[in-house]
């Protein structure tokens, strides 16, 4: 998250935000719901094909509006500030969940299993599935959207201040408002919704 807010290169920021939905989508895939195995395609290469196309994309995503920056040398106040400043934020946001979605998607086609109270499977449910797979996205979604948001917003103030200027001071600022913002909104995303819900 900190490397892929150090707004650099357009080719760094892609290789930085594929590392980063790499992670998080493998992440993703290891503490994925028990799905039902398809019988046609194995679940796996599903989900690994997945994978990539999802990584690949939203880390494009996420380098497009520099790449068109210097691309076509938009070098003017009001397009630094919206490529810079506004746009990464719903971007980061979006493509999180985004990559949530997309690996977990055997979920909406197969279903996960539910319980009853006593932890007796009780067979497969789409529905849970997809109650599943949109609450995990969202909530990745808010986790990293606002790790992005509020920091931004933080510095603003920060570099309007008297605070020393030097970019080394400025950069320790921001390492450690993104930190202090992951370290608060993780325990916020993750309960966001209970772990075991009814459908």
């Amino acid at each position: 998250v900190i490397a892929s807010s150090l707004q650099v290169q357009a080719k760094q920021i892609f290789l930085c935000q594929f590392a980063f939905h790499t992670y998080t989508t493998a992440f993703t895939v290891l503490n994925a719901n028990g799905t039902t195995k398809d019988e046609d395609n194995s679940l796996q290469q599903k989900q690994l094909l997945f994978g990539v196309g999802a990584v690949s994309y939203a880390a494009l995503i996420g380098a497009l509006p520099f790449i068109f920056m210097n691309r076509y040398t938009l070098k003017s106040p009001l397009t630094q500030l919206v490529v810079k400043k506004l746009l990464p934020v719903p971007l980061f946001g979006l493509t999180s969940a985004f990559t949530v979605v997309a690996v977990r998607s055997p979920e909406f086609e197969n279903g996960i299993e539910v319980m009853d109270r006593n932890g007796k499977v009780l067979g497969v449910s789409k529905k849970a599935g997809e109650k599943a797979v949109k609450e995990t996205a969202l909530s990745r979604g808010v986790l990293f959207g606002t790790a992005f948001f509020l920091p931004a917003v933080l510095m603003h103030f920060v570099e309007r201040s008297n605070f020393p200027k030097t970019s080394r001071a400025l950069a320790s600022v921001r390492v450690l408002l993104i930190t202090s913002v992951l370290a608060g909104m993780l325990p916020a995303s993750l309960s966001m919704f209970p772990q075991c819900g009814e459908v």
